[in-house]
Order: structure tokens, then C-alpha cells, then sequence
């Protein structure tokens, strides 16, 4: 019994190895042939070299061209003034906007008148007299023969006089003409300050006209896209689109730049001029002073760019796939992004198949198949 308990383990250990054996004869051999899965499929587009106008977008507020302080050249009492002259008001270039009492001034325009009058007769007079003067001195020795004696002065004062007479006569008409104030051009009333009865000073301001004739938009222009300005800007046409409940779109055009750069933001301004703001001229909508609006205008024009979506950029990088079929990473120099799209100048050739739709875990040198290459027999193979 005791050999026996000592023979036991080697028995029992053979046994597994024997089992071992077997079981490892009946396992089926590996496959040594398998196929190994084929490179992924992705989708390209062929992408070429193009031109493209870049389109600028800033935004401002319009304004008056023109602000005019009114006042009262003359002084005296408010007789009138027209119905429009109200705060909000559309008046005409050269309608009276209020009238001063005249009497006073056509009594000076009178006066002045008489003067006047006065005075060339005393001119007529002197130059009579230095006519006989001149016919006596024909019979006297030149010794004797002055200006004086030739009445040359007198005549000088008399013509003088005529002149400052003329002069007067002028300022009494201009006052007497300035008994009424007109409007300096097609404007909108800000304000009036004045009323029928109310005496007024010379240089009283009065109200406070906007210019309607033409209206100005200053458009705040961004650093990067000051490389971007069309050249000359004088001319340029501008597209002015007020958004809202009640939008409206006015063509207008680029006039002039400010001629600085701002401090705080270090933004220039380019100027649109808007004419006929108010649509009085024409049957355009208007866009009254205070519109907040979106100004579209052509820029610059790039040459030989390539445009691709920005969802296929990242960090300024794309793939493409070569001609051996292997995807390569290119990095762009971006020139300009609009919108969705980016525009670049270096970093893709003519016919470079950019990846649209990327392998899950892309490596420079994966080989991969292009879609359009692809069969569908040979996708389920």
C-alpha cells in the first residue's frame, strides 16, 4: 500500500499530460491565410486654385451730414412762422421759417435810400462845379492851376460819400431781408425755440435743423480687414440694410476715410454718404437719422486662393490623400475667412484631394480608398 500511495501522483500527473496531448491534437490549426481588414473609406473633393471678391461687413448709425444752430440776424418781435417749423417737421430749402417785425428796418431801407440819393446829388454838384473850374483854368497860368482849385478832392469826398451811402443802403436791405429766416436747405426740425409775440436778439438761437439732403454713415473697420479696402475707396457702391420689423435697403457709396486709427480700439472709419435719407426726392424707403444699419461693400480681390469649408479645418490644417492613396497633412496660410468658408494661398496645389470625411483615428502615411473610387461590389467584398 505504501508503493502504491508513492506511485499515485505520477500516475495522476501522466494522466493530465496525456489529456493535454489529446486535446491539443484536436484544436483546429490558425488560420494562417486570414485577410486583414481593408483600408478605410473616405470621401474628397478636388479643390483648384480661384479668384474671389472679398465682401466687407461693418455696421453704423447715420447721421446728419449737416447741423444747423438757427439764430436771428436781426432783432425784434415774431410775427409768424411757418407750420412746419415744429420739432419733426419737414421743411424746403428756402421756406420762411419765422418772420420779424419789418416796419422798423423798411424805415431804415428808406433812410438809407435818401441818403443815398443825397449823396449823388452832392457828387453831380461838385463835379459840375469842377467842370466850370477846369474850363476857367484854361485862361490862367498853371502856377495858379491846383487840384484844389480843380474841386479833385471835393469830388473824391463826394464820391465817398455815395459809396458809403450805397453801402448803408445794403445793410439796411440785407436786415430788412433778414426779417425773414429762411431754411438754409431741405432739413428736418430738431427744435424751435421761438413764438408769435416773443421779442427776439440778434444771434438768439432759435431751433435746430438736421440737413435731410444727404445723410453719412460711419463704419468702424477692423484691423485685419483694413488689408482688405478697396482702392481708390471714393466711389465705391455700398449696400445699407436696415434689419427689424420694418427693414429697408438703400444703395449709397464710400466718399472718404477719417484718416485715423482709434486708440482704444484700434479700428479706422470709412465714411458712406447716403443721399435723400428721408426718401423727399424719390420714392425710396427711408432711413431716418439714428438707424442702426449693416453696410455690405466689395473689398479687395485675391487671386489664385483656395475655399474650403472651415468645419474641414483644424488648427489650420487638412488632409489630403496623394496620389499612393495615403493621407498627408497640409497646413494652410489662411487669408481671409468669410462666414463658413476660409480662403487660403499657400498650402494646396491644383487638384489636391482634400478629406472631407476623416477615419476615425487619422495618421500621416494611413492608407485609405476614396469613395468615388470605390465599387459598390467592391465595398462588400
Amino acid at each position: 500500500m505504501k508503493g502504491l500511495r508513492w506511485f499515485l501522483p505520477l500516475i495522476i500527473l501522466g494522466l493530465g499530460y496525456l489529456g493535454y496531448t489529446a486535446i491539443a491534437a484536436t484544436k483546429s490549426a490558425p488560420q494562417e491565410n486570414a485577410a486583414s481588414p481593408p483600408p478605410p473609406i473616405v470621401e474628397t473633393r478636388v479643390v483648384h486654385p480661384t479668384q474671389h471678391q472679398v465682401v466687407l461687413r461693418a455696421h453704423g448709425e447715420v447721421i446728419p451730414v449737416e447741423t444747423t444752430q438757427l439764430s436771428a440776424q436781426v432783432s425784434g418781435e415774431v410775427v409768424a412762422w411757418h407750420p412746419n417749423f415744429v420739432a419733426g417737421g419737414i421743411v424746403k430749402r428756402g421756406d420762411v421759417l419765422f418772420s420779424i417785425e419789418p416796419e422798423n428796418y423798411q424805415a431804415a431801407v428808406l433812410n438809407a435810400e435818401a441818403d443815398l440819393a443825397s449823396a449823388k446829388a452832392a457828387l453831380i454838384e461838385e463835379q459840375a462845379q469842377a467842370a466850370v473850374a477846369k474850363r476857367q483854368a484854361k485862361s490862367l497860368p498853371s502856377s495858379q492851376v491846383t487840384d484844389l482849385y480843380l474841386r479833385k478832392p471835393q469830388v473824391l469826398s463826394a464820391k465817398a460819400r455815395v459809396k458809403s451811402a450805397q453801402a448803408a443802403l445794403k445793410r439796411a436791405q440785407r436786415d430788412l431781408d433778414n426779417c425773414q429766416v429762411t431754411a438754409p436747405y431741405d432739413a428736418l426740425v430738431v427744435s424751435r425755440d421761438v413764438g408769435v409775440g416773443q421779442y427776439i436778439n440778434a444771434g438768439s438761437p432759435v431751433g435746430v435743423l438736421n440737413s435731410i439732403e444727404a445723410a453719412e454713415v460711419h463704419l468702424p473697420i477692423a484691423g485685419f480687414d483694413t488689408l482688405f479696402l478697396p482702392t481708390p475707396l471714393a466711389g465705391i457702391e455700398v449696400q445699407l440694410t436696415r434689419n427689424g420689423s420694418e427693414p429697408a435697403q438703400r444703395q449709397a457709396r464710400l466718399v472718404r476715410d477719417l484718416g485715423i486709427v482709434e486708440q482704444s480700439t484700434r479700428m479706422m472709419r470709412v465714411v458712406v454718404r447716403l443721399d435723400d435719407p428721408y426718401g423727399i426726392q424719390s420714392a425710396k424707403p427711408a432711413l431716418p437719422f439714428g438707424s442702426y444699419i449693416e453696410a455690405t461693400f466689395k473689398g479687395a480681390t485675391l487671386e489664385n486662393v483656395f475655399k474650403l469649408p472651415q468645419s474641414l479645418i483644424n488648427n489650420r490644417q487638412v488632409w489630403v490623400v496623394n496620389q499612393a492613396g495615403k493621407l498627408t497633412p497640409r497646413t494652410l496660410r489662411v487669408v481671409r475667412t468669410e462666414g463658413q468658408y476660409i480662403y487660403a494661398d499657400q498650402g494646396l496645389s491644383d487638384d489636391d484631394q482634400v478629406v472631407t470625411t476623416l477615419p476615425e483615428f487619422p495618421e500621416p502615411g494611413m492608407t485609405v480608398r476614396v469613395a468615388s473610387q470605390v465599387s459598390p461590389e467592391g465595398e462588400h467584398e
